[in-house]
């Protein structure tokens, strides 16, 4: 059984063989750590932006993270998944990351937050 979490907006749903406090801290903290993760050309958080499309919590503390990028000639691609990596690895409790970065669906403005859509000035 898998915690997963779909991060679309600005919560994740969980459910999961981990005790539920502890799941909610791992979940919460991994949020957390994702909003300290930035697009170095655009001056809001890559969950804001709405790039971490599913973050799976597994029983064993491992955490498979699946996002995108605002384009796929941005030139953070190569940093951009190792930086969320290392992000959520440093969440105590938390074992092995993995990040995958995909391309469909296409990444689209409209996966922003509203907290994005204010620093960004996108009504």
């Amino acid at each position: 059984m898998t915690d997963t979490a779909e991060a679309k907006t600005s919560h994740i749903e969980t459910s999961s063989a981990l005790p539920p406090e502890e799941t909610e801290r791992l979940s919460g903290e991994i949020v957390a750590a994702l909003k300290t993760v930035f697009d170095p050309e655009i001056p809001a958080d890559i969950y804001e932006l709405g790039l971490i499309y599913k973050v799976d919590l597994k029983d064993d503390r491992s955490v498979d993270v699946v996002m995108t990028l605002t384009t796929p000639n941005c030139p953070a691609a190569g940093e951009l998944p190792t930086q969320v990596e290392n992000a959520v690895a440093s969440v105590p409790g938390v074992g092995v990351v993995s990040v995958n970065l995909v391309w469909e669906p296409a990444w689209s403005p409209d996966r922003m937050s509203d907290e994005a859509r204010l620093v960004l000035n996108m009504w």
